[in-house]
């Protein structure tokens, strides 16, 4: 009885949020037609993609930094690429964090490192994106306008960072999300593991990749930037690491390469 209650309650709460944050017709088909790889969904997963896109619009909170301003266009374009690697893993993935910021360009960032030695070192980062635990998230705007142009490669900065919250949800960025029992973790661990060692390979002898060669930096990064390919270019990376390809299907639950 609580249970059903409970349930109800839950249902009038997403109407309303619905109802406050619904997004119109002709923006919902302009942003389809902007980005191909949300486009090609089905019928029944291009509603259910805008669905999440009015809840997520109606949980996060956008802003705007150096004088960029978030309109709706922009808002719905960055929900809608943030929903679709929860498509079936639900938007509970994201309540970690309310606030994105978004830039016009790409930000550079003041860095330090301490090294084995114990000296500090003291860099500059030029960042598209940025996903921390417990947010805000950081997006250039340039990068994600752009993703729509380049919707044939493999490069997204919107999924790339909302993998990594996925990642965190662990509360360790190290390329392994949530996983439902140890023998799920256990090939998990033995798949990534040998397509990252194969990857850093032919990164470091210099062969064309389908990923970006920045997966190399770390198993976190090759988590994300598979992911990015995963969704944007996956007849591509299912020909090149048809393994990890059927890793990332039985974890986000979809198929691209056969969606369409």
């Amino acid at each position: 009885m609580l249970e059903r209650l409970l349930q109800r309650l839950r249902e009038r709460r997403e109407q309303r949020a619905l109802a406050r944050r619904g997004i119109p017709d002709d923006l919902w088909q302009r942003t389809l037609r902007r980005y191909p790889f949300l486009e090609r969904l089905g019928e029944a997963d291009r509603a259910e993609l805008r669905r999440l896109a009015s809840l997520f619009l109606d949980r996060k909170e956008f802003s705007g930094a150096g004088g960029f301003v978030v309109d709706d266009a922009t808002a719905v374009a960055i929900a809608a690429q943030a929903c679709l690697p929860v498509l079936r893993l639900g938007l509970g993935a994201y309540d970690g964090f309310v606030g994105i910021v978004v830039h016009p360009q790409q930000v550079v960032a003041k860095r330090e490192v301490t090294d084995d030695h114990g000296v500090v070192h003291h860099y500059d980062e030029v960042l598209a994106g940025e996903a921390m635990e417990g947010g805000p998230m950081m997006l250039s705007w340039a990068d994600v306008d752009a993703a729509g142009d380049t919707a044939d490669g493999p490069y997204n900065v919107v999924i790339h960072e909302f993998a990594h919250v996925i990642d965190l949800l662990d509360g360790d960025a190290d390329g392994v999300p949530p996983l439902p029992d140890a023998k799920a973790l256990a090939h998990w661990h033995d798949v990534l593991q040998y397509e990252y060692d194969r990857f850093c390979e032919r990164v470091a002898c210099g062969y064309d990749t389908v990923l970006d060669p920045y997966g190399a930096e770390a198993p976190s990064e090759f988590f994300a930037v598979a992911s990015e390919a995963f969704f944007v270019a996956p007849q591509a990376f299912r020909s090149e690491q048809p393994a990890l390809y059927r890793l990332f299907v039985d974890f986000y639950r979809q198929d691209p390469a056969e969606t369409g």
